[in-house]
């Protein structure tokens, strides 16, 4: 059987792959699918932790007497930490590699979470989920930036990244019913972080096996001052501007839905204990189905639907009350299991691979950022209303802001020039 060389390639006369060449395309998809794998693990773990802090807060304000902003600490003070390692050492991902701060990042997390053994002190656990976030933040820039380099082109990033935030999702699914069957029995909620740190140390096994795809860092490293300096990179702002819109809708719920319908008294008490679950179970699902639905429509048009969708869910809940928000504050997560990651993989594909740590670190901070001045701001207002639903507003504005500028990127297209270079380049 006569062969050629296409491209380097060898290739037999009826156009198959030689022996050689199949053996090492199926260890190449092998060592992708695996390396998925090890990212959908990681991100299900942190999200145990990051999306319970909504069960935990009530817990925690009964059992330290604190006032909702003390209380939202919790919260605000990992993603600040996640935040600024996403800001500061994103960069790193594109410099040290990806394996190495993925797994310096782990187990940073790993040794973090253990610590909640041994103490029982309010500022005690903020300080550990601040060095919590500190290492998510160090991992999951590297893990975006991973991503980018087992993804061929921009849909398969994007489906990619959507699967990735699926397994998020079931975190956030599984965190919070974790912490309320060990209130149910008695068990302190700090022993989630034993069992995420017990999860995290495989994946820090895991990753110092696996196998990595070959990245070629850029000639020209990435300073800091270069990776500040994407800020003033329309794409890049215009992005993370819009996740961190995103974020403020969605932290609004997972931190302060359980707290707003902890004193429901309507005829539907069970969903008002249920609607965080709920809430996290639709996102989850729109997550899995996100990669058919944008297979079959413009990402651009189902932005803008769904925004539209949230804020109409934000809106009629402020308007009709519990008995409304408890049906629609849930069902917004439907609406919202896409937002996040698409628009994370359209930023990042918007530059080469070699800028992609640097561009997901500044997502990142963004997001992390967001998700920490949000529900503090509404913790701020609800104390000074004596009222906890008064934060939402803050929220309803959130949400309308981001439906105008969906609405704008659907009918301007502002980033499909430098999508379509990057696709092709």
């Amino acid at each position: 059987m006569q062969t050629s060389k296409t491209h380097g390639v060898s290739v037999s006369a009826d156009g198959t792959l030689d022996a050689t060449q199949q053996a090492t395309q199926q260890a190449t998809e092998q060592m992708q699918r695996q390396v998925r794998w090890m990212t959908y693990l990681m991100f299900f773990v942190f999200a145990m932790t990051t999306d319970a802090v909504g069960v935990i807060i009530p817990q925690a304000m009964a059992q330290y007497q604190l006032s909702l902003f003390q209380a939202s600490a919790f919260h605000y003070v990992p993603m600040v930490a996640i935040g600024l390692a996403g800001l500061f050492l994103g960069r790193l991902a594109d410099k040290l590699g990806r394996k190495s701060l993925i797994i310096v990042g782990l187990s940073l997390y790993a040794g973090a979470c253990y610590a909640f053994t041994a103490g029982d002190n309010a500022l005690f656990f903020i300080l550990l989920m601040g060095i919590c976030g500190l290492a998510i933040g160090i991992f999951k820039t590297a893990a975006l930036a991973l991503i980018g380099d087992i993804s061929p082109d921009s849909l398969s990033h994007t489906r990619t990244m959507n699967k990735v935030e699926g397994f998020f999702a079931l975190g956030a699914i599984a965190g919070p019913a974790l912490v309320t069957v060990m209130i149910a029995a008695s068990i302190h909620w700090k022993q989630l972080y034993l069992v995420a740190g017990l999860l995290c140390t495989v994946l820090v096994i895991m990753a110092a096996r696996l196998p990595y795809p070959p990245y070629q860092a850029a000639a020209e490293q990435v300073s800091l001052r270069q990776s500040l300096a994407l800020l003033k990179d329309r794409y890049a702002l215009g992005f993370s501007l819009a996740i961190a819109l995103y974020v403020g809708c969605e932290v609004a719920i997972f931190v302060w839905l359980p707290t707003l319908l902890a004193d429901y008294q309507g005829s539907f008490a069970v969903v008002a204990t249920h609607a965080i679950t709920l809430f996290f179970m639709l996102r989850a699902a729109g997550r899995f189905v996100a990669g058919l639905i944008l297979q079959h429509f413009c990402w651009s048009s189902v932005m803008a639907s769904c925004t539209l969708a949230i804020f109409a869910c934000f809106f009629f809940s402020m308007l009709g009350g519990k008995a409304v928000a408890l049906w629609l504050m849930p069902l917004s997560g439907l609406f919202m299991s896409m937002i996040y990651p698409t628009l994370n993989s359209k930023g990042i594909s918007c530059f080469g691979r070699q800028q992609h740590g640097a561009v997901a670190g500044l997502i990142l901070a963004f997001t992390a950022l967001s998700a920490a001045l949000a529900p503090a701001l509404m913790a701020l207002i609800g104390d000074l209303a004596a009222d906890v639903s008064a934060g939402f507003y803050l929220a309803t504005v959130f949400s309308a802001l981001l439906a105008a500028a969906m609405l704008y990127n659907y009918l301007a297209q502002p980033a499909k020039r430098r999508l379509d270079y990057r696709r092709q380049s």
